[in-house]
């Protein structure tokens, strides 16, 4: 489970094409400085397990499915990444509860500057849109972001100097996927009402 405050702006160093799969090795001093074999790491918002770890480095394989479903698979050598170590039972929660499961990607269409902040409009794909609120929480590459609009086909958050300066949102172009998290409180939430209690009466007695 993370946070969606990302640690560590990372830089992916090499990619392993596997066939069904690739091996994915990032830079990240940080988040790699207690880390080791079996751990957790968020690469832009999608969960991965650590293979191997040495010198600011750590390996994980990604699978085929999550490259084509994630924007991970448009990562090249050289790419900057965020980076985001698990929460502890101990640390607080500064963004909200994000799983590192990506539900969709969305395109970057508009960057709209101003001047203590700048507004990002991205795309919000249809099965995704229930789950968007505005001034509900979304995680975009892992970060934990606040909506301020949503619309039926996109939403926009604004972004303040210091995520613009420390994680990959500071330079996305329009174009540019990103992955995309809804707060799986509001997917539960959809689940809990979808089940009537008469619905489990009738299944009892069926």
């Amino acid at each position: 489970m993370f946070t969606g405050i990302v640690e560590e702006l990372g830089e992916v160093v090499e990619i392993v094409d596997l066939g069904d799969a690739a091996r994915l090795t990032v830079r990240g001093p940080l988040v790699t400085s207690d880390a080791s074999q079996g751990d957790s790491i968020a690469v832009n918002g999608v969960c991965l397990t650590v293979v191997d770890t040495a010198s600011g480095v750590f390996t994980a394989d990604v699978m085929r499915e999550t490259l084509a479903r994630t924007s991970l698979g448009a990562l090249e050598e050289g790419s900057p990444v965020n980076l985001e170590r698990p929460v502890t039972l101990a640390a607080r929660l500064g963004g909200h509860l994000v799983q590192g499961h990506v539900d969709g990607t969305g395109e970057l269409l508009e960057r709209v500057p101003g001047h203590h902040w700048e507004i990002l409009r991205i795309e919000l794909p249809p099965e995704l849109s229930r789950y968007v609120v505005a001034k509900g929480s979304i995680a975009v590459d892992g970060v934990s972001l606040t909506v301020v609009e949503v619309r039926p086909k996109w939403f926009t958050v604004s972004l303040i100097p210091t995520t613009l300066d420390l994680t990959t949102l500071g330079a996305k172009q329009p174009g540019d996927p990103v992955n995309l998290e809804v707060d799986v409180v509001a997917k539960y939430v959809e689940k809990l009402l979808g089940a009537a209690p008469s619905d489990h009466h009738e299944e009892e007695h069926a």
